[in-house]
């Protein structure tokens, strides 16, 4: 309530505006059960000891009166107070609840392989596409973590900052594609070593590079060892990935439609290495839902808790319901001092 007569208002007793109450003691709502056996009982015990005044008149003479139905002013006004006192003891009340939540958050940097072996298609519809797919995933999960991007074929390139603009990181994987650096091969010490200069002044608590390759080293001029233990230098703790098969694995069709294959390899021992050094784990993906599942596993292994302060703003409304049961307590009590109380009936 705000204005002192804000309690007089009829929308108080709207179903809506119940409805919208939570009540402390509901157990007293039950008991408006009671109210009508109190009043028929009430009506009993009357009709038994009312006295009446025996008067010999003529039965057409008999008429009613107006004022024989407004005797029955008293007994609701009564039953309205004792209504109104079960609200009051139900005590109504309603609950703004504000959730502040907040984390201390960590710092990943995604490092992706765009190299012309990523277009193979053990993958559907492509390796490349299923880890952009993936990665997008993976930053959705994502709650007040800083996420950089970086790609890499011959030489590797700082996609994006370290930022929690998500949405840019979205349209950022979006447009990776492949053969977008024309360096050719595959330089996973270069890629290794940018996304430590990205993270080299970082003050977080904690700090995770994710590499994600299907291929060997044969490009850059930073060894991948060199590079990892640079990350180990700055307490970067790294994840590595092995994407897609070994072997004779498809890649398009020839003219005549058939399905083409070539060979992949992949330097396993050198990923393995790097997340040894970066205290992190490698993990190896054959297939999409292999990939899926690895990144879920990260997701989990680096959650910063989300901490959260609940502030609640109740209300009671109970003292709305008390002055109506007062106002008809009290037109209660006048309407028993007046012809409305006849103790005689017409």
């Amino acid at each position: 309530m705000n204005a002192p007569w804000d309690w007089f208002d009829l929308n108080w007793f709207l179903p809506e505006t119940l409805r919208g109450f939570e009540w402390v003691n509901p157990q007293f709502l039950w008991a408006f059960w009671l109210i009508p056996i109190v009043f028929l009982a009430r009506w009993g015990l009357f009709l038994k000891i009312r006295q009446k005044l025996d008067v010999a008149l003529p039965r057409k003479n008999l008429r009613s009166s107006i004022s024989s139905f407004l005797r029955i002013i008293p007994t609701i006004l009564f039953f309205l107070f004792l209504s109104f006192i079960l609200i009051s003891l139900a005590r109504p009340q309603r609950t703004n609840e504000t959730v502040e939540q907040w984390s201390e958050g960590i710092d990943i940097v995604l490092i992706l392989d765009v190299s012309q072996s990523m277009e193979l298609q053990d993958f559907k519809p492509n390796r490349l596409e299923a880890a952009k797919r993936v990665a997008r995933d993976f930053i959705q999960g994502r709650f007040q973590d800083r996420v950089g991007l970086v790609v890499f074929s011959g030489d590797a390139y700082s996609l994006v900052p370290l930022t929690t603009d998500y949405d840019l990181l979205n349209q950022s994987i979006d447009h990776i594609e492949l053969q977008m650096i024309p360096q050719q091969g595959t330089a996973i010490g270069s890629a290794l070593a940018v996304g430590v200069n990205r993270m080299k002044d970082s003050y977080s608590a904690s700090k995770v590079i994710i590499l994600l390759s299907d291929g060997d080293n044969n490009a850059g001029n930073i060894d991948p060892i060199t590079a990892a233990e640079l990350a180990s230098a700055y307490h970067i703790k790294i994840y590595t990935i092995g994407v897609g098969k070994e072997g004779e694995v498809p890649y398009g069709k020839n003219f005549f439609g058939a399905t083409q294959y070539v060979t992949s390899t992949l330097d396993e021992t050198t990923l393995r290495k790097l997340a040894e050094l970066g205290r992190g784990q490698f993990f190896r993906a054959s297939n999409n839902e292999a990939l899926a599942s690895i990144f879920s596993e990260i997701d989990q292994l680096e959650k910063a808790d989300i901490k959260e302060n609940r502030y609640k703003d109740t209300k009671d409304f109970y003292q709305i319901y008390l002055y109506w049961a007062l106002l008809c307590f009290t037109l209660w009590l006048i309407s028993k001092n007046t012809f409305l109380a006849n103790s005689l009936e017409d």
